[in-house]
């Protein structure tokens, strides 16, 4: 577990700090980038943007061995520390506000990894049938044509990027060591459902401030995959932790929100 847990925080650490630095190849690019393809196009020409994906690959391995050996809530609930660390760089890099509200939300949010932490059970085992992988495969279509009908709405294109990468940490528990079509599905749908999401985080971050987009994607990257993992893939609780792990997914997920907040006059003034 111990091994889990700092490759999940590391994961976090990176995705933090490439968030910022996306926010800012994005605001740069031209509109026209706007759509999948264009966008893909820009990309691979643009450094930062490359750079972006160089962290976001490392981060991935780091996340992908926290799901193997965590159970799904504790690896995602992990993740959500990407968010302090965005908003704490977001305020030196881009000077976005972070008020005493702020500050007291990134408290939360670590308060309520450690709980996850303390209460984690053994992870579920993987899965590999063929309605799994049609249930992953089905996620990758809806976040698609979601995506393509919100682009106008920066927290909502957050939060359906949230499912995008919910959906590529589930199809990993999908992956086994045998090669067979449910494999190749889940194996295939990771990297699928993880561009998909990037690109709706990227329009997001061009939308609306850096904490508003990360906010709304955290919450459904955090709850969705915990929900699945605990109702059907057989992810644990410590006897008698339940109270712990609802009140460490409550200070997460609710530290995330806080932190989406809009910024206030009082947060420019104290930040």
């Amino acid at each position: 577990m111990v091994v889990g847990l700092v490759a999940g925080l590391a994961a976090a650490g990176l995705f933090g700090w490439a968030a910022v630095v996306q926010a800012r190849a994005v605001r740069a690019m031209p509109e026209a980038a706007e759509r999948l393809g264009t966008f893909v196009r820009a990309g691979v020409r643009d450094p930062l943007i490359l750079l972006v994906v160089g962290a976001y690959l490392a981060g991935f391995v780091l996340h992908a061995v926290s799901i193997w050996l965590l159970p799904l809530y504790l690896a995602q609930a992990a993740i959500a520390l990407s968010m302090p660390c965005t908003a704490v760089l977001s305020v030196r890099q881009l000077h976005e506000p972070l008020g005493p509200a702020r500050w007291t939300a990134v408290g939360g949010v670590t308060l309520g990894i450690a709980l996850l932490a303390l209460g984690a059970g053994s992870p579920g085992a993987v899965t590999t049938s063929w309605a799994f992988a049609a249930w992953v495969v089905a996620g990758l279509v809806v976040v698609s044509a979601a995506g393509v009908a919100a682009r106008n709405s920066g927290p909502l294109l957050g939060a359906l990027a949230g499912c995008g990468y919910a959906g590529s940490a589930l199809a990993v528990r999908g992956i086994g060591t045998d090669l067979s079509g449910p494999v190749l599905v889940c194996a295939l749908a990771v990297p699928a459902l993880g561009l998909v999401a990037f690109w709706l985080y990227s329009l997001a971050l061009s939308r609306t401030g850096v904490a508003a987009a990360t906010g709304a994607l955290i919450v459904l990257q955090t709850f969705v995959p915990a929900a699945v993992g605990i109702a059907f893939l057989g992810d644990g609780v410590r006897d008698g932790w339940w109270p712990a792990i609802v009140a460490g997914l409550l200070l997460g997920v609710g530290g995330a929100v806080a932190l989406s907040v809009p910024v206030t006059a009082d947060d420019r003034m104290t930040t």
